[in-house]
């Protein structure tokens, strides 16, 4: 009845490194993480994947090919 959305596509996906750079929000009061990307000339930000812990972290890295280094966070 309902499907399960592929993991493939979504491991393929890659952003554009000229308009955006990642960026991890956390929320002063709950300590909830979310990564996601944000536009260099609206500062529109793109919410992707909540991140509990350090393999959602990892996972994250691997899916867009992003380094540690290269995240900013926002709080």
């Amino acid at each position: 009845m309902f499907k399960r959305r592929s993991r493939t596509s979504a491991r393929a996906a890659q952003f554009d490194r000229t308009g955006k750079y990642p960026v991890i929000r956390a929320s002063i009061c709950t300590g909830e993480q979310v990564a996601g990307f944000k536009d260099k000339t609206t500062g529109k930000f793109e919410e992707l994947m909540l991140i509990r812990d350090r393999a959602d972290l990892a996972e994250f890295l691997e899916r867009y090919g992003v380094t540690e280094e290269e995240i900013r966070k926002e709080w």
